[in-house]
């Protein structure tokens, strides 16, 4: 047995690293097909409108078009990964009440198929288009009033969700408060950016599938919804992925799939779809802008008795994942904390605006973002040292959260605070407690730095009932010796490196080099249901699939059964959704806990925020692929400073105004800090693959609060809204007199 776990903890080269470096390896815009057609779609030219008729006649006259699709030509016109409630197409003919109905610019109305893509751009603006324009609400707490124009009529007053919180009494816990704090939080959208932007190929396998080859997040959901618009047994759907630029979350909607799957099934050839950088901007969902509005209680001695929120997302104009994102964002609003009275009531609402979705964290940066910044201005109105505040009201082992149940077992909350402080060179224990350390100032005195932390957990797996299940298919070749170890697992390799540790845990658990292990994934064809690659679940799922695969196959080869051959699914502790009344549940079978601290310099006179370095403590239960770990921890930390600092997705009524990377800025190599320090510490959980956690959202979730932590340390003022753009911070200095006149 030792033997096998020698893959266990090493950094194996990542299987994909020099086909991805050389440029061989094939993204989905990469790959082409005999006598292929190529496709555009024609998005909203509304904000809020209904489509009254379509002529597409000159656009059908153009030389080179092959066909022209629109509303009436989609089976079964509407799709939606937590309910049904966008069109495929928008427009008359459908049969589906409200598909006649633009509510966002990301609404797609018509598609041109053609022989070339320069003849499908260039006819499909010949499509003439009549709208009949509705009103537009783009503000939330317009949209929740009455009287606001409705969305969609299984939402009174546009409140796609409402969850609620009770816990003890709060009305009579604000008088056992010496210090309460209250603040309101505003968060911004932020783009997925990913490296490639949507493409895809539709075409008709050899058995008469109808198959789309695309970068998604998860093979047999996305199978799902387009054999559902299609109006086809699953069976006749297949989907393949071939490697993937990056996700974040931002693929875990539909983009290009449904429409390239009808196209290629009505045409019956290769059609191919690449988004340009603008069309995937406005195309795919983004993360939820939030209003949080807090009121937080503590004794004099520390204890925090009271937190109350109150939460606000902007859904925009369909429901995409936002009640699964709210559920998150309404646990974590109260923070890693054992607080004995809560009241949170957390809002999901439609509006005109772009629809908002997943994004690493899914709920947890927003909810941190306020929860982190209510700790931090209790240990300033207390006197007390943030970490020595967190220490004491930190979740341990038996505490009950704010839904009223204990975390599962292996809770090490205090072990990441008090190891990631000690390693960040700020903060020492002391007889008295946590102290901070003075930090060097520069030379400029018009630059002053800054130190300030902030820590929180997050869910590993799906949450609040969702069913959550992970299959694996292990066989195993040979004669008198293991010859060859294949492992079928659908499991999304979106660029994080799943797959290398897929096959380091397969070679681990059946004793053989990883050389001798080969992956078959990313095809419904020959895979099962892995679940989706999010939540940070997919090595905790996948490896405890492919652990209980092959050791059944293990089993069958000591009984010499050549080739043995064993599938097994994974099914975790169940979980319990939000009571409606009192908010208590069961939420997650696993969590992942962190804590940062975060040294920052601010130019009084710019407003310019420089992180400087970033300290990023984990308990990671135990690291497969160390390596690979320190990656996700420098890219989640790199991403979580861009949404921190300089994100800034800017809409009027409903329309995007900066859809391109030239005018929406994401964090470049001079932008990166002078250190990303990985504190990696391995308490293994009683439940995870040789007790590994999942991680890879972890790094996001507490960064922004850490960083306005710091700016205030540094310039004595507390900036409740991200992104802290130079202009947003260097009005918020001048409103305190601070800086240049």
């Amino acid at each position: 047995m030792e033997q096998k776990n020698l893959l266990i903890g090493q950094s194996v080269r990542r299987m994909d690293a020099v086909g991805k470096v050389t440029g061989e390896t094939p993204y989905p815009g990469d790959i082409d097909l005999p006598d292929q057609l190529w496709m555009k779609v024609r998005f909203s030219d509304r904000v809020h409108a209904r489509v009254t008729a379509i002529d597409a006649s000159r656009a059908e006259a153009y030389p080179g078009v092959v066909a022209v699709f629109t509303a009436k030509d989609v089976p079964v016109n509407e799709y939606g990964l937590s309910m049904p409630d966008q069109p495929v197409l928008c427009g008359p003919g459908s049969g589906k009440e409200g598909a006649d109905i633009v509510r966002c610019v990301s609404d797609q109305v018509a598609l041109v198929v053609a022989e070339t893509e320069e003849i499908a751009a260039a006819a499909v603006k010949l499509i003439d288009i009549t709208y009949e324009d509705l009103p537009i609400v783009s503000d939330i707490f317009e949209a929740m009033a009455d009287g606001a124009p409705q969305l969609h009529a299984h939402a009174p007053n546009n409140i796609l969700i409402h969850y609620k919180l009770r816990h003890g009494d709060i009305d009579s816990a604000w008088d056992q408060a010496d210090v309460i704090v209250e603040g309101e939080y505003r968060t911004g959208y932020q783009e997925h950016a990913y490296l490639q932007p949507e493409a895809g190929l539709g075409y008709i396998d050899d058995e008469g599938r109808v198959t789309v080859l695309v970068a998604g997040q998860w093979v047999h959901e996305d199978r799902e919804q387009v054999a559902h618009a299609l109006g086809l047994p699953e069976e006749q759907v297949r989907i393949i992925y071939p490697a993937i630029g990056g996700a974040f979350g931002g693929r875990e909607d539909m983009s290009v799939q449904i429409t390239l799957a009808l196209a290629a099934m009505k045409l019956r050839r290769p059609i191919k779809i690449i988004w340009s950088r603008e069309e995937s901007m406005i195309g795919h969902h983004k993360r939820h802008p939030m209003v949080i509005r807090a009121r937080w209680g503590a004794t004099r001695e520390g204890r925090v008795v009271a937190a109350e929120a109150t939460a606000y997302a902007d859904a925009g104009g369909y429901a995409y994942t936002t009640t699964k994102v709210l559920g998150n964002a309404h646990l974590m609003v109260s923070g890693p904390y054992e607080i004995p009275n809560v009241r949170v009531d957390t809002y999901g609402v439609y509006t005109n605006n772009i629809p908002t979705g997943a994004f690493r964290g899914f709920g947890g940066p927003q909810g941190a973002f306020a929860a982190e910044g209510q700790m931090n201005k209790l240990a300033e109105a207390l006197n007390m040292d943030p970490v020595e505040l967190r220490a004491l009201n930190v979740l341990r082992e038996g505490s009950l959260m704010s839904v009223g149940s204990p975390l599962p077992p292996g809770v090490t909350l205090d072990k990441v605070l008090a190891e990631g402080a000690a390693q960040s060179g700020y903060w020492q224990s002391t007889e008295d407690g946590w102290k901070r350390l003075p930090v060097e100032q520069p030379a400029n005195p018009a630059r002053r730095r800054g130190v300030g932390m902030a820590m929180g957990f997050k869910n590993v797996g799906f949450s609040f009932g969702a069913p959550e299940q992970n299959w694996a298919t292990v066989e195993i070749h040979g004669g008198a010796e293991i010859e060859r170890v294949v492992v079928h697992e659908a499991g999304a390799d979106v660029g994080q490196g799943a797959h290398t540790v897929f096959v380091q845990m397969v070679a681990a658990a059946t004793g053989v080099p990883i050389e001798k292990v080969e992956l078959i994934g990313h095809d419904t064809a020959y895979t099962g249901n892995s679940g989706s690659t999010s939540a940070s679940r997919m090595t905790f799922m996948a490896g405890n699939a492919i652990k209980g695969a092959a050791e059944l196959a293990m089993e069958k080869w000591q009984h010499e059964e050549r080739p043995a051959i064993a599938t097994y699914q994974y099914r975790p502790p169940r979980t319990t959704a939000y009571d409606p009344e009192t908010g208590q549940a069961d939420p997650n079978f696993a969590y992942g806990y962190m804590a940062q601290f975060v040294e920052v310099e601010v130019d009084l006179e710019t407003g310019q925020v420089e992180v400087v370095r970033v300290v990023s403590a984990h308990d990671v239960g135990r690291a497969i692929n160390p390596t690979q770990i320190e990656g996700q921890v420098e890219g989640g930390v790199i991403q979580a400073l861009g949404y921190a600092i300089m994100e800034d997705l800017i809409t009027q009524d409903g329309r995007v105004l900066n859809p391109y990377l030239s005018t929406y800025l994401i964090p470049t190599i001079w932008d990166v800090p002078r250190e990303v320090k990985s504190v990696i510490l391995e308490y293994a959980d009683p439940r995870g693959p040789w007790g590994a956690r999942g991680m890879a959202e972890m790094p996001f979730i507490p960064l922004a609060p850490a960083i306005t932590a710091a700016v205030c340390d540094a310039t004595g003022v507390w900036i409740d809204r991200i992104p802290l753009t130079p202009e947003r911070v260097v009005l918020s200095l001048r409103e305190q007199g601070i800086g240049a006149i």
